[in-house]
């Protein structure tokens, strides 16, 4: 039986990244929330969302890095990893490769679809999604399904497109 027959189907989707990814705001344009006040996660947000007769439960997790040891305790259950990237922190692409490789190999990870959210495209000096992808080896990924997309979590823009490609991408509950 394909899940999308059932549209009061829960999923559970686990939303990661660097600390000022924008995983917060991107949290609360998907809840339809005012994203004017975000402070950083300390611990972890969950939402629930509809979208395309699924139930999300997305869970956000703070990215600082003295958090990131504890990402581990969430991944039981998830059915889509969201990773997102800030495309404007040049800075830190090596090291938010470098924490999306590691979550990749992952027992309790594995075969998960990938999305990755490449965020803060508004700003100047943000690299482009295919950039992004090269940067973070995307195109090397053979054991699960991914998708990269371009948005800005402010203002909703690619955010939508990118919830539609989760719902398309659901996997078959075991």
């Amino acid at each position: 039986m394909m899940l999308r027959s059932n549209p009061d189907k829960e999923l559970r989707l686990l939303l990661l990244g660097l600390d000022n990814a924008g995983k917060t705001t991107l949290l609360k344009q998907l809840a339809s929330e005012d994203v004017n006040h975000v402070t950083p996660t300390a611990g972890f947000n969950i939402k629930s969302v509809l979208s395309n007769g699924f139930k999300l439960n997305v869970w956000d997790i703070g990215g600082q890095r003295k958090i990131r040891p504890y990402w581990r305790n969430y991944f039981e259950n998830t059915d889509i990893l969201i990773y997102v990237v800030d495309c404007s922190d040049h800075q830190r692409l090596e090291e938010t490769g470098q924490e999306l490789a590691e979550l990749l190999e992952d027992e309790k990870l594995r075969g998960v679809a990938l999305l990755v959210y490449a965020n803060k495209q508004d700003l100047a000096t943000a690299l482009p999604a295919s950039e992004i992808a090269q940067h973070l080896g995307l195109h090397l990924i053979r054991d699960r399904t991914w998708q990269i997309q371009a948005c800005v979590a402010t203002d909703g823009t690619g955010v939508k497109e990118g919830m539609e490609w989760v719902c398309k991408n659901i996997p078959a509950k075991k």
